[in-house]
């Protein structure tokens, strides 16, 4: 299926992106910008912002939507990249840090005492830094290391509806996802924070129906923000597209979202779950929703 206009992106440039990418090279460091071959790159990394990928560069399961590469176990945990990471967000000047990793279930707590050390590490190094955490989906006990971090924002993605999560990996559900969800949710209570964050792929073969279901039960469970963007096949080994929504389709189910009590959406072809993830922050007014991207 050939790809519309509307999903061309420019190729990296510029003397930010060559700075963000020597600044990672130095220090060690991943990015999922990289890893999932994510068609925002060359703006994000233009703007000197990144989405930085920690526990290594290899996943554990095998989504069939994903190009990160993936084994039976991950790459031994670097003890150091904590403090290289804060000092990257330092050196690079970030203001709004974005963590997330790929899953180690090879691990005993499947990363997230890691995970919790590397936002400590942002903090402690500068506490006016934000730190939005994409996190696997973790049980009770596990999540609670990262949650005491103290992360300002805390996303898990369902990635698509309930009929189609067999394009998950099979440890994987739409119901454990939700259960990660509500944790996190639980612990915002009446202050809000932690935001609880998801995101749905587009283009897979569901329904409007179903991607209306899918937004009730994440209300449900506590989210409060929601990314909606189109499902683009990394390579010839992943799922095929099922279809390329129009811009129109995105305005159109932002407004759904907002409808339905979602305090921030971002909605557009090209939305990723940390595609200005600051601004969705910030404003928790959706200013962002059903923006094509330009």
């Amino acid at each position: 299926m050939r790809k519309p206009d509307w999903l061309k992106v420019a190729l990296p440039s510029g003397e930010n992106w060559r700075r963000v990418s020597a600044v990672l090279e130095r220090r060690g460091l991943h990015t999922v910008c990289d890893s999932a071959r994510c068609p925002n790159k060359a703006e994000c990394w233009g703007q000197a912002t990144a989405t930085f990928m920690v526990l290594g560069a290899t996943c554990t399961r095998g989504c069939r939507f994903c190009a990160v590469e993936r084994a039976p176990a991950g790459e031994s945990v670097r003890a150091e990249e904590p403090a290289e990471l804060a000092a990257a967000v330092a050196e690079l000047g970030i203001r709004y840090a974005v963590l997330t990793s790929v899953d180690r279930d090879d691990l005993p707590d499947r990363g997230a005492a890691h995970f919790a050390a590397c936002v400590r590490a942002i903090k402690e190094a500068d506490p006016g830094v934000r730190v939005e955490v994409l996190i696997p989906d973790y049980r009770q006990g596990e999540i609670k290391s990262v949650l005491d971090a103290g992360p300002d924002v805390v996303a898990h993605n369902v990635e698509t509806v309930e009929r189609l999560q067999h394009l998950r990996d099979r440890r994987a559900s739409f119901a454990a996802s939700l259960h990660t969800l509500e944790l996190a949710a639980d612990r915002a209570g009446r202050s809000g924070r932690p935001l609880v964050k998801s995101s749905i792929m587009l283009g897979l073969g569901e329904r409007r129906d179903e991607v209306l279901a899918a937004m009730d039960r994440l209300r449900a469970a506590g989210c409060r923000s929601l990314v909606l963007g189109q499902y683009l096949r990394p390579t010839a080994a992943q799922v095929e597209v099922a279809e390329y929504l129009r811009p129109e389709a995105f305005a159109e189910y932002a407004a759904e979202a907002r409808s339905r009590g979602f305090s921030a959406v971002v909605a557009a072809p090209l939305a990723r779950t940390s595609y200005h993830a600051r601004g969705s922050f910030e404003g928790e007014r959706g200013a962002l929703e059903g923006e094509p991207r330009r």
